[in-house]
Parts: C-alpha cells; structure tokens; sequence
C-alpha cells in the first residue's frame, strides 16, 4: 500500500490520531476487511502493536472486529466515521464544558482566586502589563477587562474595528450599561456601519471620528492598545499591549476627552 505522507498528516490532524493509527486505518479501508496481521504487514507496522491499534481504532469507532477464526477487522465507511467522531468531539466536549462549570461551585476555584488576588496585592500596578497576539487573545483579554469596569469605558477604533466590537462585544456592553458604566467608542463612521451604530446605540454613546487609532481606556486605569493598522496586519499576526498604569491611562483618556468634544454625533435612523 502507497499512501503519502502529506495525505497521513492529513489524516493525523482531521482525525486527532497517531501514525501507527492512521497507518492501519488506511490499509484496512484499502482491504475492506483484513487480520492484524496482514494490515501490519501491509501498513509497515510492528505486529506487537498492531493489535492494540486496531483495539483503539474499534473504541474510537474506526473499525469493527468480525466475529470468528482468525479475527478479521471490517472498516467502517469514511463518511460514517465522520458522523462518529463529531459526535465523539461534542460528547467530549460537552463533559469539558460541565466540569468547568461545576468548578464555579468548588472550592478549588475560591482557592484559585485567593491565590490570584494575594499574587496581584504584592506587586506594583505598574508591573502589571504584558503583550497580547492575534486577534483571538485580544479580544479574550478585551471582555475581560471590560467585565470589570465599574465607571467608565472608552474606545478608538477604526471603521472595521468597530464592526467586529459591536458584533463581539454587544452583550458586554449591554451588561455593562445596566450596571451603570457608560461606555463611549469612536471611530470612523461609513453607510456600511450605520446599522451597527443603531444596534449599538442603546447601550454606548457613538461618534464618528477621523483620528486613525486603536485604544481601549477601562476606568482610568487600564489601557490596552494596538501596535498596528488592522487593514495592515493579519489577524494572527495582531498584536497589542496592555498596561495597568492610571497615570497613563489618565492621561491618555484627558486626550480622548478633548478629541471627543470634535468629533461628530452619529444620528440614528429609525
């Protein structure tokens, strides 16, 4: 059997198998049905692991084991095993995402907390900064930061920028607003993003703005910032600095507020 490489590679991501799997997997599906022993001899695996592979092949649902003498495996066809692994993936996922949950309410986090907040009280604000890549991280980081505003919320955005907050970040602000926090954003205003200034409206105050800058001001006292132009820079490749530094946050939010009062309000059209 003459299988690429590449396509195996293939097969190891799409899958989440190893070689040895993936290699008897493939020479099973060329056969239909084999023994351990042939696949091994075809798929130029040891016979001492070719057992336990096709054993792990069946847990996954890649292979059924026939009844009889010798034992012969049966592949099951691609397209249910598919089906199978998405189904594997949503199961697997599903416990994750319940064992998370179920964290809220255990100790474990309480201690995990009180770790954090004793960690955080021995060192300077100051030092309290670091470096985000990609787009992903910076908007993980950007929630939440914001979750924890409790005054205010100030945001310079380009035109693309401000559609993916509103599409990201709308719940956030919603949150936000109900617990007082008044959000301002700015930005570059086109045809395309009026709709989006009336969905985002009810909940933060928007003005269009020419100045061509990427900032986010939280309280006062936390900013985050990014380095590069965003029709420039990739999304993997974004990368932005935050920093918990009131004197520069403060100052930062005086230029805000000057180049607010210049900006233009965006009127809503009902």
């Amino acid at each position: 059997m003459i299988v690429k490489d590449e396509f195996l590679g293939k097969l190891r991501r799409y899958f989440n198998l190893n070689l040895y799997e993936v290699k008897i997997w493939a020479a099973l599906l060329s056969r239909g049905v084999s023994t351990a022993g042939e696949l091994s001899d075809i798929a130029n695996v040891p016979r001492s692991r070719s057992y336990d592979v096709l054993e792990s092949l069946e847990k996954k649902g890649f292979v059924v084991m026939k009844l009889g003498k010798p034992i012969k495996y049966i592949a099951v066809p691609p397209t249910e095993v598919v089906e199978r692994v998405k189904k594997n993936v949503r199961k697997e996922a599903d416990e994750s995402v319940k064992r998370l949950e179920n964290l809220k309410s255990t100790d474990v986090l309480q201690e995990l907390t009180s770790l954090h907040t004793q960690g955080v009280e021995l060192i300077e604000p100051s030092e309290l900064s670091g470096s985000l890549r990609g787009r992903h991280n910076l908007y993980n980081h950007l929630e939440m930061t914001l979750k924890e505003a409790e005054k205010s919320v100030i945001i310079m955005t380009t035109e693309q920028g401000f559609l993916r907050k509103v599409e990201a970040l709308a719940p956030v602000f919603e949150e936000l607003t109900k617990r007082g926090v008044k959000v301002r954003i700015g930005a570059p205003i086109t045809k395309e993003s009026e709709k989006y200034v009336a969905e985002i409206s009810k909940f933060a105050e928007v003005r269009s703005a020419k100045l061509k800058a990427r900032f986010i001001v939280v309280d006062g006292e936390e900013v985050l910032f990014m380095v590069a132009d965003d029709k420039e820079v990739h999304p993997t490749y974004d990368i932005g600095i935050w920093v918990n530094t009131p004197f520069f946050a403060g100052a930062l939010q005086e230029l805000f507020d000057l180049a607010w009062k210049e900006m233009k309000p965006v009127t809503v059209k009902n």
